[in-house]
């Protein structure tokens, strides 16, 4: 064993004793050092490239979170309609009738009447016509189901369709019609074509349109344009002393109102002749009893 470590003492002093061991060695430690110098400064100048890489990693996250919620709201956009006029944009139409508002100037409440068997009638909706009092394409203002097709005495072929949010629309004055009930109707998709009806005929060839919120009317013009969650009904308490007409409503409640007013004006003018007449009665009565007792006194004289 002594002998083994005197050898390797012996083999160590001949390497240090060589000439080019401590330069190697300087050498060894010197390249080491450079390396790490090297290195530390390459992670310096890399550190803002660094920075600015994830700067602008972050700068497209929040660039795609903008553009994926401007799509969300496209999105919710066009799932909220808004409510459309029943014609062709392109259609040179004008409205003949308007809706009858309770809170309109005169002018306005006139334009909303309708003349039919020389009476007045509140329009619930709007008459909509052309000049040249051509037939036309009649819209889906809004998409919904087709809830009711009918034909009516008074106002022609009769559509309607129910939508989102308690809304309702009613396309009468209709001359022919393509939907169907039970059909499911795009926003703008045909549902026939502006004919003439009895209860509106001076309005000529036309479309009589309604739109109403929970059953109760409101004057279209004042939701063209707008989200559906904006159409909402009048109020109550302005509706509580009116009873607004609709177009081809039965009248026979007012004509009811009418003659028993007639009844009542004829009685009272047959009882004031009664009254008349049973006075007179009275009177000559009264005369001739006057003329009797003057004679008995004669008499007696």
């Amino acid at each position: 064993m002594e002998e083994n470590k005197n050898v390797s003492k012996n083999s160590w002093k001949r390497i240090f004793k060589k000439r080019w061991f401590f330069p190697a060695v300087y050498l060894a430690v010197a390249a080491l050092l450079l390396t790490g110098v090297l290195w530390y400064q390459n992670a310096i100048n890399e550190g803002p490239d660094l920075a600015e890489d994830m700067e602008n990693q972050l700068d497209d996250l929040a660039t795609d979170q903008e553009a994926q919620d401007e799509e969300d709201a496209t999105t919710v956009m066009q799932q909220q309609e808004v409510l459309e006029m029943p014609v062709s944009e392109d259609l040179q139409a004008e409205i003949v009738t308007k809706f009858y508002d309770y809170g309109a100037d005169a002018e306005e409440q006139e334009q909303a009447l309708i003349l039919h068997q020389n009476k007045y009638y509140q329009s619930d909706g709007i008459a909509i016509s052309t000049s040249d009092h051509q037939a036309f394409d009649v819209k889906a203002s809004l998409s919904g189901t087709v809830t009711e097709v009918k034909q009516d005495p008074l106002l022609g072929n009769v559509v309607k369709m129910e939508h989102e949010q308690g809304i309702s629309t009613y396309y009468a004055s209709l001359d022919e019609v393509f939907a169907e009930e039970g059909n499911k109707l795009e926003q703008g998709q045909t549902i026939g074509t502006a004919g003439q009806n009895t209860f509106g005929q001076d309005n000529g060839v036309h479309v009589h349109f309604e739109v109403r919120k929970d059953g109760e009317p409101v004057n279209p013009e004042d939701f063209i344009n707008q989200p559906i969650n904006k159409i909402v009904a009048p109020d109550q308490n302005k509706e509580e002393d009116k009873e607004p007409a609709t177009e081809g409503e039965d009248k026979e409640d007012e004509s009811s109102e009418e003659n028993d007013s007639s009844t009542e004006e004829e009685n009272a003018t047959d009882d004031e002749n009664t009254t008349e007449d049973s006075s007179t009665e009275s009177e000559d009565n009264a005369n001739s009893e006057n003329e009797t007792e003057s004679s008995r006194a004669m008499e007696h004289a």
